[in-house]
């Protein structure tokens, strides 16, 4: 049967439109695809690809500029993904650029992401292996919020166990909550806590104007800071210690004095003839030893106490340094 002039012309139109439409989807999926375009290769190690297949997209900085080309696995812990890169896009992707895998929206197709780096200035190279960030996977993150799920519920659970014992005056809490006398008993306390509060600041406040007032001259502890008065004291003990040493002389003499007199010595020899006298001179000089003793003790004294300890300190000093120079 011999086709009409119509069927003809409706048969042309058919294809043609058949054919623009096939032009169009292959130019589409080539442009797409990055078919039309110069591009180069670049590569990045994953440890998990999570679905990543061929021909995903690849985006730099949010912007599509590739496809992935092969996926290779290395070990069973690392898998190379080779993506092909516009070449004008190429010169702005840095050697410190970081890739990872993520999704195209919630549900979308899986894409790799290539971040810009912080501190190279270096572009990457065709060929080059650019580092890589093994994100959280969505199981994973199932996983931890299944956990927390079950967390959530097990505090849950011991809370209201918890309100229901502060509810029914159950532990600690619950009396203090239902027990009026807790309470008021709490708040005596406290009161009372207050009252011994304040009497504590009443007494630092005392303390405080008491070591204010020693630094009143008419205080002793004033009069010591006093540099007069203290330059007077030094003097005094200076002249104690040479009393002292005076008195220590004359003791030792007057020993002499005795045990010639009791031997027979001496121009007083007829002295140690007469007993009351001898017992006269014995007492006194009892007396004096007695009193020299009680001195040099109080001298001594003087030493340790911690207002003339460094006098006497410099003395000793002093006295060292002369005999070490003669």
């Amino acid at each position: 049967m011999e086709k009409t002039t119509n069927q003809k012309i409706r048969l042309g139109i058919f294809v043609l439109l058949g054919t623009l439409f096939f032009i169009a989807a292959v130019y589409f999926i080539g442009n797409k695809q990055n078919m039309f375009n110069k591009t180069v290769e670049i590569n990045a190690l994953f440890k998990n690809i999570n679905g990543l297949q061929l021909g995903n997209n690849v985006r730099f900085s949010g912007i599509n500029v590739g496809t992935v080309t092969e996926i290779e696995i290395i070990n069973d812990s690392t898998i190379k993904v080779q993506m092909m890169i516009e070449e004008d896009i190429l010169s702005h992707i840095k050697k410190d650029a970081v890739a990872s895998i993520g999704s195209d929206g919630l549900v979308g197709n899986m894409i790799v992401n290539i971040a810009p780096g912080n501190h190279s200035s270096i572009p990457v190279n065709p060929g080059d292996l650019i580092l890589s960030e093994n994100k959280v996977s969505t199981d994973e993150i199932m996983k931890t919020l299944s956990s927390t799920n079950e967390n959530a519920k097990l505090i849950t659970e011991n809370l209201a166990q918890i309100t229901n014992q502060i509810s029914s005056g159950k532990g600690t809490v619950g009396m203090l909550i239902n027990d009026e006398n807790m309470s008021d008993d709490l708040k005596q306390t406290i009161h009372y806590l207050k009252i011994t509060s304040q009497g504590t600041s009443q007494s630092v406040e005392n303390l405080n104007k008491i070591i204010t007032q020693l630094d009143n001259k008419n205080n002793v502890i004033g009069v010591l800071k006093d540099t007069a008065v203290a330059r007077n004291i030094k003097n005094v003990i200076a002249n104690l210690e040479k009393s002292s040493g005076q008195i220590d002389k004359v003791v030792l003499n007057l020993n002499a004095t005795i045990t010639n007199m009791k031997e027979g010595k001496g121009a007083i020899n007829y002295l140690s003839n007469d007993p009351k006298l001898v017992k006269q001179i014995d007492s006194t000089m009892n007396n004096i030893n007695q009193a020299s003793s009680k001195l040099n003790e109080n001298l001594e004294a003087l030493k340790h106490n911690f207002l003339f300890r460094g006098y006497f300190k410099k003395q000793a000093k002093k006295k060292k340094n002369k005999e070490q120079s003669k």
